[in-house]
């Protein structure tokens, strides 16, 4: 049976129980991609960071100490997507043709989306899942000093809602 390593097997066959990532002896393995062929692709993945509404207003108003929130973690986050291969064992070394991220800041939150883009034999979701978390981790670390309690605790303080949005594959033209 060929597997698609993007493909999720119950999704594609319900009967399939191929591990894509581990050999005959148990070993854990990357997938070898070299004769699948160059596509498109395209994944968002999104998550959001609960603050407090006086974060929340430091923020807009440029008033944390450590500098422009939002503008750093997206840094971090297309830091992340770059790198992902290093973090993750088993993801390939892709070529990414574009990070964009978005940052919708409601009253107790941040919802950061990171779209990413390749040209190539494999998917971007993981990426885009490390530019998401990575963005996130960047905003609790810029802000941790406004949000923890007399304590030192960040009892409001959560990441959650990480989820891949979409994720599309297309043939490239010839």
């Amino acid at each position: 049976m060929t597997h698609d390593p993007d493909e999720d097997p119950e999704e594609t066959d319900p009967e399939a129980s191929e591990l894509t990532h581990v050999d005959d002896a148990g070993d854990v393995q990357m997938v070898d991609v070299g004769a699948k062929p160059d596509t498109s692709r395209r994944a968002v993945a999104r998550g959001t960071i609960h603050l407090s509404p006086s974060t929340i207003e430091a923020i807009t108003t440029n008033e944390i100490g450590k500098g422009d929130v939002l503008a750093t973690a997206r840094v971090g986050a297309v830091q992340a997507v770059k790198h992902t291969w290093e973090t993750i064992p088993m993801c390939h070394q892709i070529p990414i043709t574009n990070v964009d991220t978005d940052f919708a800041v409601e009253d107790d939150r941040v919802t950061l989306t990171v779209a990413v883009e390749t040209t190539g034999k494999t998917g971007c979701e993981m990426e885009a899942l490390g530019g998401v978390t990575t963005g996130l981790n960047v905003v609790w670390d810029m802000v941790k000093a406004v949000e923890k309690d007399d304590d030192g605790q960040y009892p409001g303080t959560k990441i959650d809602a990480v989820e891949v949005v979409s994720k599309e594959k297309r043939q490239l033209e010839e």
